[in-house]
């Protein structure tokens, strides 16, 4: 029979593991990939169409799929920008809109949003709003007024569960 130390030390390490894992479980995390959260940033009202939805192959930062990448990613445009105040940008330019990417993990989103926000700094031409909760990145044009930008945020809160 287990003396009283050893049920306690017992009890305490079960306890431990226990808080381990309930606090490990925690987190935003969604099922969705990126076409399936711009679907829900337009239901959530904000005046997005998808634009594009990226493959292996055409990926412009050749992340999609790779290690340390997202695992999808797709652009949209917003009706609030002014395709003539962008001119040179292309279908599936976050200049016109934005774009969503979607990792398998908030860390690496987070690692993402970050490194953006270094270029950003560094060419103030390429800045953009970013907006992580959880897996998924939204990125969204500086053509925005901050208040219109802040809505995406918003709106990923409550998609992102």
């Amino acid at each position: 029979m287990p003396t009283p130390f050893f049920r306690r030390l017992r009890m305490s390490l079960t306890a431990g593991a226990l808080a381990v894992a309930l606090t490990s479980c925690g987190g935003a995390s969604t099922d969705l990939d990126a076409a399936g959260v711009i679907k829900a940033l337009a239901d959530k009202g904000l005046p997005v169409s998808p634009t594009v939805t990226y493959t292996a192959d055409d990926d412009p930062n050749k992340l999609l799929g790779r290690p340390n990448g997202y695992t999808s990613k797709a652009s949209f445009t917003d009706q609030r920008v002014d395709a003539a105040k962008v001119a040179g940008a292309k279908k599936g330019d976050v200049e016109l809109g934005g774009s969503v990417e979607v990792f398998d993990d908030a860390d690496q989103a987070e690692q993402r949003a970050d490194y953006i926000q270094q270029i950003g700094k560094k060419m103030p031409m390429l800045s953009e709003y970013d907006y992580v909760v959880g897996p998924v990145l939204v990125r969204v044009s500086k053509e925005l007024t901050p208040d219109q930008a802040k809505a995406f945020d918003t709106a990923l809160g409550e998609i992102v569960d």
